[in-house]
């Protein structure tokens, strides 16, 4: 049956094709906390030779791949380095602090793009005992706060020099990397030069649950310890993991698709007389915000009543997400509930 709702929240709300759940129910599976579903084994060996890793952890989520991370990397008391729009300091609940006692600096543009510049004036001088120790830096590419932003590889290796050259771990908060990868016409062993990555699964690639960590075997021996101290330990995951397959090998160069339809909302919300800005879009994601005489409660209500969903990333911005289950009609009851909001 065609799904009538025009659900643009997010790249998460996507539904397995039929094609997937064949791969799913055909999975040969194991237990895979005690190392043995196939399936789940043989995800992580593609998805780390992809980036050029030694190894990989596959885990229900991308915040917990990104605070396995933190928990490794760092210790309680020290200091990691990130952009203020990313998704370790806005959305994982403060797992920072919880899980791993590790506190936050900031620093870098309005799109979600940290500089070398803005290493170098965070990090924390080692002689000073008052400081928190910076112990790593932490990227996220795209970046989701930041409208999609794509951060390049020339900027991300620069950055990784700054860490180098002053002893901080380095890792990539690569929820939606393959949208930078496709969009920049990158490789994802490009990014060989991270100390760990997480990607996910679950956002534009389509599958129903999961997220990949990638590291070196040590680390990742490491990240399996702490996977199941916070109950990420998952039994016949090779279901699971056989989506995530699946996706990998069939869902990374459509991924130009929903680039393509967020330039065309980009242009139709430019037309728009109750738009005060847009964030420049570069990839699947747009932030826009309304005038100050509009509602964005007002405009959200117009557009649920019409069976379109956005999301309200706060007070004042919104944001609109394509993926692969957005349709052409989706795509015009969007513009058609916009063009009569007055």
């Amino acid at each position: 049956m065609e799904n009538t709702t025009a659900d643009f929240r997010s790249d998460t709300v996507t539904k397995p094709t039929k094609d997937m759940l064949d791969a799913m129910t055909k999975a040969p599976i194991g237990d895979d906390v005690l190392g043995d579903d196939p399936t789940v084994k043989r995800l992580e060996s593609i998805a780390s030779e992809m980036f050029g890793m030694e190894s990989g952890l596959f885990c229900p989520s991308g915040t917990m791949t990104n605070q396995i991370a933190i928990n490794v990397h760092c210790r309680p008391g020290e200091e990691l380095i990130c952009s203020p729009l990313s998704h370790i300091y806005n959305y994982e609940g403060g797992g920072v602090a919880f899980n791993s006692g590790v506190q936050i600096r900031t620093g870098g543009d309005n799109y979600g793009r940290i500089f070398p510049e803005d290493i170098k004036r965070l990090i924390q001088p080692e002689i000073d005992v008052h400081a928190a120790q910076s112990s790593l830096v932490v990227v996220e590419n795209t970046s989701n706060k930041g409208g999609g932003t794509c951060l390049g590889v020339a900027l991300l290796k620069d950055l990784a020099a700054i860490a180098r050259s002053n002893g901080l771990n380095y890792h990539l908060d690569g929820a939606r990397v393959f949208n930078a990868i496709v969009r920049d016409n990158e490789s994802s062993e490009d990014y060989n030069f991270f100390d760990t990555i997480s990607i996910c699964l679950s956002k534009g690639l389509g599958a129903p649950v999961g997220s990949l960590l990638l590291g070196n075997k040590d680390f990742i021996s490491q990240g399996k310890r702490v996977r199941k101290r916070f109950g990420g330990g998952m039994r016949q995951s090779g279901y699971l993991a056989a989506a995530g397959i699946y996706a990998l090998e069939n869902n990374i160069n459509r991924l130009s698709l929903d680039h393509d339809l967020a330039q065309r909302i980009f242009i139709k919300l430019s037309q728009l007389d109750f738009i005060a800005e847009i964030k420049p879009v570069q990839s699947n994601i747009v932030l826009f915000r309304v005038k100050n005489s509009t509602s964005t409660i007002d405009l959200h209500n117009h557009l649920l009543l019409r069976n379109i969903l956005i999301i309200l990333m706060d007070k004042d911005w919104m944001r609109i997400v394509t993926h692969l289950d957005i349709k052409e009609k989706h795509i015009q009851d969007l513009f058609e509930g916009l063009s009569t909001f007055s």
